[in-house]
């Protein structure tokens, strides 16, 4: 079994469900995360998530991670990410792919002769890909969901 570091369960795809509009309240101001500011007026309006976090919405599907190996970029065991299939990758682009039987999550870097899939902890290994391996790309991740409680 080929182990990769951070890994998507199973890869148990969950399709949004975006029949129904979802409109939570949004206050339209900044939220000072150094020294307090301060107070400032500020307008409410209605944010619908669906419509802000999803581009594509027939291409798009989230994903539970398990594991640690994308930590580096934030990205921790259990936080729920948005995936986008109609997204073009892009050197650095954090992916979920296919690789050899297996799904995991990392970035993309390209070289004039390589292509590696790179996680952002330093204590898992770069991945190189070769001609021989059986590379997918299911996904560019688009948003990153985390729980903080």
């Amino acid at each position: 079994m080929i182990t990769h570091g951070a890994q998507i369960e199973r890869f148990k795809a969950i399709d949004p469900k975006l029949s129904e509009k979802l409109f939570l309240p949004y206050a339209d101001f900044m939220v000072q995360a150094g020294f307090p500011s301060p107070a400032e007026d500020y307008s409410e309006e209605r944010l619908d998530l669906n419509k802000k976090l999803i581009i594509n919405p027939t291409n798009t599907f989230f994903v539970r991670v398990k594991g640690e190996s994308m930590n580096g970029d934030g990205i921790s065991n259990g936080d729920l990410l948005i995936v986008d299939r109609s997204a073009v990758p892009s050197d650095n682009s954090i992916l979920v792919c296919f690789i050899d039987g297996e799904f995991t999550l990392k970035r993309i870097k390209r070289s004039s002769y390589n292509c590696f899939l790179e996680p952002s902890n330093p204590g898992f290994p770069l991945i190189k890909v070769d001609p021989e391996n059986d590379l997918r790309i299911w996904g560019v991740v688009t948003w990153s969901i985390k729980k903080h409680y």
